[in-house]
């Protein structure tokens, strides 16, 4: 297993485990998350490829197959009143293939983001969870992240 950058060839396999995640969330909250939905199409995806702000990395195996990946965002807050200008690697999506969890793909495709995030200069890498995708939550616990803020809801 190994980790580049995606490209178009990856598509077709983004969308099996963009469904894989669209299941867990939806499983959880499916107040909030349809069931079978799409969160991309396939030129929003060729658009994101493209787009040197939003890298995605692609864990593949020896057959070059996408197994995971993780689509990132750099965020940077210049010209703010209050937050300070650090650049920042900010994780929208990160997925393994349920078929290979638990092989340390998940490792390797975050270190792999750590490294990409400090080669862009940059300070942190954060992310967001869904409280209800416990497995994640153990995961990026295990990995030594913390809380930076929390979201919370009442529902009426």
């Amino acid at each position: 297993m190994k980790v580049r950058m995606a490209s178009e060839k990856d598509i077709a396999r983004m969308h099996v485990l963009l469904s894989q995640v669209e299941l867990v969330h939806h499983k959880g909250r499916p107040d909030l998350f349809k069931c079978g939905g799409q969160k991309y199409t396939d030129e929003e995806l060729r658009e994101i490829l493209k787009d040197k702000d939003r890298p995605i990395l692609a864990a593949v195996d020896d057959e070059d197959c996408l197994q995971g990946y993780a689509f990132c965002m750099f965020q940077q807050h210049k010209e703010s009143h209050v937050l300070t200008d650090i650049k920042t690697l900010y994780i929208d999506d990160l997925c393994v293939d349920e078929n290979v969890r638990g092989q340390h793909v998940g490792t390797l495709l975050y270190e792999a983001v750590l490294d990409f995030a400090r080669a862009h200069g940059c300070y942190n890498v954060t992310l967001n969870v869904w409280s209800c995708n416990e497995s994640a939550m153990k995961f990026y616990r295990a990995r030594g992240l913390k809380e930076q803020k929390v979201g919370m809801e009442v529902i009426l």
